[in-house]
C-alpha cells in the first residue's frame, strides 16, 4: 500500500520512466511520420498546450506585492539566467577532456541556459517558510524571461540544428510558445473567479503533456542505431547533476547570509531555491524546437530529465535543515533587535 501511495505521489517521475520504456519497446510509434505524428502533434499542439496552460495558472496579478524588491528579483534572476550558463560553460571546458558522451555534456549546458521553475521553487520555499511572494514573482518572472533569453542562450552556447534555421526557431517559438503565453493570460482574465473556484490541475495537465513530448524524443533516440549511451557516462552525469545542485545552493547561502547582503533569512529560502532550479516544464519544449530534428535531441534532453527529480528531492531532503537555520536565524535578529 505504501508504494503504491508513494507511486501515486511521484506519478509523473513513474511517468517518465514507463515513457521511456515505452519508446523502447515500440519506437516506431513515436517517431516522426509515425501514427503519432509527433512533427505535429508535440511540436506544435502539445508545445502550444503546455504553455497555453501556463499563462492561465501564472497569477501574474498577484505579482505586483513582490516588485519592491529589486534586489533580490535582480540577484535571483542573473544568477539563474547569466552566472549558472555562464559557470557550467566554464565547467563544460574542463570536462570536454573526460571520456563522458559529449551530448550528455552539451545537455548539461542546457540544464544551465533553462529558466526557473514555475512550481517545485515555490512548493519548497512554502515549505520552509521562506519569502514565497519573491518566490512566486521570480518563477514566473523567469519563466516569461526564459521565453526570449533560453533559446538564445541554447543558440550562444550551443547553436542549433543545423536543419532548422535561426529565423525558423524563434518564429515556432512565438507561435508555440508567446502566443499561447499571451492567449492564456488573456483568458484567464476572464474566467479567474471560475480558476479560483475550481482549481484545475494545471501541474498535472503540463506533466501529462510532457510526458508525450519525453516519449516521442525517447521514440527517435531508439529508432536510431547510431546512438550508443553508456554507463559510464549517465552515472557521472548523475553525481555531476547532484554536485552542481549542492554547489550552487551552497554559493547562493554564502552570497546571500552576508553581513551586507540585505536579505532576510525568509528571503535567502527564496534565492537557494529559486536561483538553483530548473524548468523541465517549459525545457523540453523549448529544446523540441530549438533543436529539432537533432539526431541526439534525447541525448541532450538527459540531464534536464535528471536535473529535475533531483533537485526536488534534494530540496525535500534539505528543507528541515534550512527551516531550522532560518527559524534560528530570525529568532537570532529579534533578540538582537534593539528594544524602543
Amino acid at each position: 500500500m505504501r508504494l503504491l501511495e508513494r507511486m501515486r505521489k511521484d506519478w509523473f517521475m513513474v511517468g517518465i520512466v514507463l515513457a521511456i520504456a515505452g519508446a523502447k519497446l515500440e519506437p516506431s510509434i513515436g517517431v516522426n511520420g509515425g501514427p503519432l505524428k509527433p512533427e505535429i502533434t508535440v511540436s506544435y499542439i502539445a508545445v502550444a498546450t503546455i504553455f497555453f496552460n501556463s499563462g492561465l495558472s501564472l497569477k501574474t496579478e498577484e505579482l505586483t506585492s513582490a516588485l519592491v524588491h529589486l534586489k533580490l528579483h535582480l540577484f535571483i534572476q542573473i544568477f539563474t539566467l547569466a552566472f549558472f550558463p555562464a559557470t557550467i560553460w566554464l565547467f563544460l571546458q574542463l570536462l570536454s577532456i573526460t571520456p563522458i558522451n559529449e551530448w550528455l555534456l552539451k545537455g548539461l549546458q542546457t540544464v544551465g541556459c533553462m529558466p526557473p521553475p514555475v512550481s517545485s521553487a515555490v512548493i519548497l520555499t512554502k515549505a520552509v517558510g521562506g519569502n514565497e511572494a519573491a518566490a512566486i514573482f521570480n518563477s514566473a518572472f523567469g519563466s516569461f524571461l526564459g521565453i526570449v533569453i533560453t533559446p538564445l542562450l541554447l543558440l550562444l552556447f550551443l547553436g542549433s540544428s543545423s536543419s532548422v534555421p535561426f529565423t525558423s526557431i524563434f518564429s515556432q517559438l512565438f507561435m508555440t510558445v508567446v502566443v499561447p503565453l499571451i492567449i492564456g493570460q488573456i483568458v484567464r482574465r476572464y474566467i479567474k473567479d471560475w480558476l479560483e473556484r475550481k482549481k484545475p490541475p494545471f501541474g498535472a495537465i503540463s506533466s501529462s503533456v510532457l510526458l508525450m513530448i519525453i516519449y516521442t524524443t525517447f521514440c527517435d533516440t531508439f529508432s536510431n542505431p547510431n546512438i550508443d549511451l553508456d554507463k559510464f557516462s549517465l552515472v557521472l552525469i548523475l553525481f555531476i547533476i547532484f554536485s552542481i545542485q549542492l554547489s550552487f545552493m551552497l554559493l547562493t547561502f554564502i552570497f546571500s547570509t552576508r553581513n551586507n547582503s540585505g536579505f532576510t533569512p525568509a528571503d535567502t529560502v527564496a534565492i537557494i531555491f529559486c536561483s538553483t532550479h530548473k524548468s523541465l516544464t517549459l525545457g523540453i519544449p523549448m529544446l523540441k524546437i530549438v533543436f529539432a530534428g537533432h539526431e541526439h535531441l534525447s541525448l541532450i534532453s538527459v540531464p534536464l530529465l535528471i536535473y529535475h527529480p533531483a533537485q526536488i528531492l534534494l530540496g525535500s531532503v534539505l528543507v528541515p535543515t534550512i527551516k531550522s537555520w532560518m527559524v534560528s536565524r530570525q529568532k537570532g535578529v529579534k533578540l538582537t533587535r534593539p528594544t524602543v
